[in-house]
């Protein structure tokens, strides 16, 4: 049981605070709702871009890094398609200096030509390396836009296309923070050795003059139905085929969301999942297979993808994949499966909240989601899953007509 305790300051900022006096240090982590989704179309990538310039000083510090670092700290950030997460993790004697660095760029970042050309130039470099100068680095810029017709999950975090980044003007970057970026916008938590007292007279010191700025709640396209499949096929230069398969199914707050998490652990917990032991290990059909949740606030994806055997054609390896995925639409899991993939979750999950620093990240996404309370009752709501409810999810989602399939073809 992870204890905590939650408050709002006069701004809108939402705070948790969980003490853990077993560790000298403390993480602060300040999760803005500013992914990529509340960006324009013409526009992508501008989210993750300014990520980037969140840590290029801000307006009253020319330095993040510098102080934090000095006080034996260090920091990090990421953003994907629903958040920008930004985590402190520091000395609990010196966690003041956290609550100056974070509230001063909260309150305004020192955005300048200058920073922004720098910025653009390392994000256009990340974007050439990660998606477009190594094998398979292009898979979500293909799958997502066939798969998405109309909501912004269409493109990637990084964007839609480097042409969007090179276009991104200061006045872009601005207006993005000043639309996302804002205390009744974000949740802070505090978790490690640190007083809850001491943490809300620290919030409204450093937090409490920061002014809100009433953001409305964005209204985002509903992606339509998917009512038959999607085929895409392309050629690259690359050791042998991929292929994906991707089905539309709920958004990470849907009751559905857990049982379908269940039952990609079926699928592929490991060695002993399905895909797996049958394609890899009994057919010897692929070499690696994978089937995952993208886990995304509104509707996402579940997704397949599996690299065939040398010689193993991509059509017949396809086959074999989708009867090993149809059996689950088809007939109950055993209990004694059901029962491994809730002991490897439990697991899991145990071991993601072991650190003070995946506490306060994990504090964060669960009150995002609607609660906080959500990171104690996960396992028993994953426990709950039965097998019938699994076949029915099966049924569901995992029909043809619903499928967008990637054939991405070695060239010969």
């Amino acid at each position: 049981m992870i204890k905590f305790k939650k408050f709002s300051a006069v701004n809108g900022l939402r705070v948790i605070v969980h003490q853990d006096i077993t560790t000298p240090m403390v993480a602060m982590n300040t999760l803005y709702s500013a992914g990529s989704r509340f960006e324009h179309p013409d526009r992508t990538g501008l989210a993750h871009l300014l990520e980037h310039l969140m840590f290029s000083g801000s307006l009253n510090i020319p330095d993040f890094d510098s102080p934090l670092q000095l006080a034996g700290g260090e920091n990090n950030a990421y953003t994907n398609n629903d958040i920008a997460d930004f985590y402190n993790y520091i000395p609990s004697g010196n966690i003041e200096t956290a609550f100056w660095l974070e509230s001063d760029r909260m309150l305004s970042p020192g955005f300048s030509e200058t920073s922004l050309d720098v910025q653009k130039k390392v994000v256009i470099e990340e974007y050439k390396q990660r998606y477009l100068n190594q094998p398979y680095g292009d898979v979500m810029l293909l799958l997502r836009p066939v798969a998405y017709e109309i909501h912004p999950y269409r493109w990637p975090t990084i964007g839609m296309d480097i042409s969007h980044l090179e276009k991104i003007t200061l006045d872009d970057v601005k207006a993005f923070f000043m639309s996302r970026y804002s205390p009744d916008n974000a949740i802070l938590s505090l978790a490690g050795n640190i007083d809850p007292d001491d943490a809300i007279e620290l919030v409204n010191k450093w937090f409490g003059d920061i002014p809100m700025r009433s953001i409305p709640a964005p209204v985002l396209p509903a992606e339509p139905e998917q009512k038959s499949k999607r085929i895409i096929s392309v050629e690259r230069n690359v050791p042998s085929d991929l292929l994906y398969k991707a089905w539309h199914v709920c958004g990470r707050s849907d009751d559905d969301f857990r049982i379908l998490d269940l039952m990609t652990d079926i699928l592929s917990g490991g060695e002993s999942g399905r895909l797996h032991e049958i394609l890899v290990r009994e057919k010897k059909l692929f070499s690696e297979v994978n089937a995952y949740l993208s886990g995304d606030i509104e509707p996402g994806l579940l997704l397949f993808y599996g690299k065939p055997m040398a010689g193993v054609d991509i059509y017949k390896a396809e086959a074999e994949a989708d009867i090993v995925i149809n059996r689950l639409r088809n007939e109950l899991p055993a209990e004694r499966e059901m029962e491994k993939v809730k002991n490897r979750f439990e697991s899991t999950t145990l071991m993601s909240n072991l650190s003070v620093l995946d506490k306060a990240v994990n504090l964060c996404n669960f009150e995002l989601l609607g609660d906080a309370g959500l990171i104690n009752s996960q396992v028993d709501s994953f426990r709950n899953v039965t097998p019938s409810q699994v076949t029915q999810a099966a049924r569901k989602y995992l029909s043809e007509d619903n499928c967008t399939t990637l054939y991405y073809r070695s060239v010969k």
